[in-house]
């Protein structure tokens, strides 16, 4: 169960990641085109969109940037129902984006208010659940709904989706309830440590970050910080997204890390492999570094959050912000002290490397 879960999880998240990136250089580009021109100081809340050609990059980077929670969801029940489970998984992404929802729910902040969930986003949760349900959905319609022989080209193409996006659709306007709440609670939960807990709010992001690398914990980090970024393009970014970032960062680069300090712990393939994530790890893709923690996960997962969280609490604690959602080395210019931004993120590389490579035990070198 869980290598299938697995599966169709990383299933979604692949064909998710080059929206993600796509998107979020050309918000960075957006941002990038702006401080070049110059925005005016009483219009600094409209950075990134000030200048047409800015805006132009804003709004593609938008759009591209606003299909990661359907194409997600999509993708994950794709894997598990093949193209009859797409357009239902789609819906029950964009469902989990736009916070549809039966009536109210008791908001989570304290307890006693109560909030119409229309509108309030389930986020990258509310996507993971609703994939599932889409593809299992879809997968129980093609098992049990029998058509005569004559039918079955039309089953595929009509009955299928229209049943499975029927039942996911209003499955979803339930889950999204729960889900919702969750994300709010978990969005309060690490709202409430900004300001005087940076230091503690870097840390927690930049753990989670290294928790799956690309997987629920990760994503609901990174829709975090990136939801961060509107409030704060003003004051010059958001520590948040710089602690989501640089944790991100951190594990493809340990492992580069660990294969240089210590190679005969590492096939050739995996050395090899290593160089590689220098290129992911700078470019902030997490995903580099999945095969080694599917590999060994009790000693490389807990030496990537080490190092992930050391990076995220000294970006708390140096107050360094970021402006853009994504980029990596390439938009190290958003960050408001570009070399110290680099040096934590190599101190926390250096020592998730370290501390996987002792770890490990020597392989047979090949």
């Amino acid at each position: 169960i869980g290598g299938a879960f697995y599966k169709h999880l990383m299933s979604g998240v692949s064909q998710m990641l080059p929206f993600v990136i796509g998107g979020g250089i050309m918000i960075a580009l957006a941002f990038l085109i702006d401080g070049a021109f110059g925005v005016p100081q009483d219009s600094l809340g409209n950075l990134g969109s000030y200048h047409e050609l800015a805006s132009m990059f804003m709004k593609i980077g938008g759009a591209a940037f606003g299909l990661m929670l359907p194409v997600f969801a999509g993708y994950v029940a794709y894997s598990i129902a093949e193209k009859p489970g797409l357009v239902a998984g789609f819906v029950a992404g964009a469902i989990a984006k736009e916070g549809f929802a039966f009536g109210k729910i008791p908001y989570a902040a304290g307890g006693e208010a109560t909030s119409t969930l229309a509108g309030v986003s389930s986020g990258f949760l509310g996507a993971l659940v609703g994939g599932f349900i889409a593809g299992a959905l879809v997968l129980a319609i093609k098992k049990y709904v029998k058509v005569p022989r004559s039918l079955e080209g039309a089953k595929s193409i009509l009955l299928l989706p229209l049943l499975g996006t029927i039942l996911t659709g209003f499955v979803m306007l339930a889950v999204n309830i729960p889900m919702a709440a969750i994300n709010t609670a978990m969005n309060d939960f690490l709202g409430g440590l900004g300001g005087g807990s940076a230091v503690l709010l870097g840390i927690v992001l930049g753990g989670m970050m290294a928790v799956d690398m690309g997987g629920p914990v990760n994503k609901a980090a990174y829709v975090f910080g990136t939801g961060t970024l509107a409030a704060t393009v003003s004051s010059g970014g958001s520590v948040a997204m710089a602690a989501v970032m640089a944790g991100g960062m951190v594990p493809p680069l340990a492992i580069f890390v660990a294969t240089l300090l210590f190679k005969d712990k590492f096939t050739k393939e995996e050395r090899n492999s290593g160089l590689t994530n220098i290129i992911m790890g700078l470019s902030f893709i997490t995903e580099g570094a999945i095969p080694f923690g599917a590999a060994d996960p009790a000693r490389a997962i807990p030496s990537f959050i080490l190092g992930s969280a050391i990076t995220g609490g000294l970006v708390g604690l140096a107050g360094i912000k970021l402006m853009a959602p994504h980029g990596g080395i390439f938009v190290i210019a958003l960050t408001s002290n570009a070399l110290l931004y680099l040096a934590f993120v190599l101190v926390g590389a250096i020592v998730s490397g370290v501390v996987y490579g002792s770890l490990r035990k020597p392989q047979a070198v090949k």
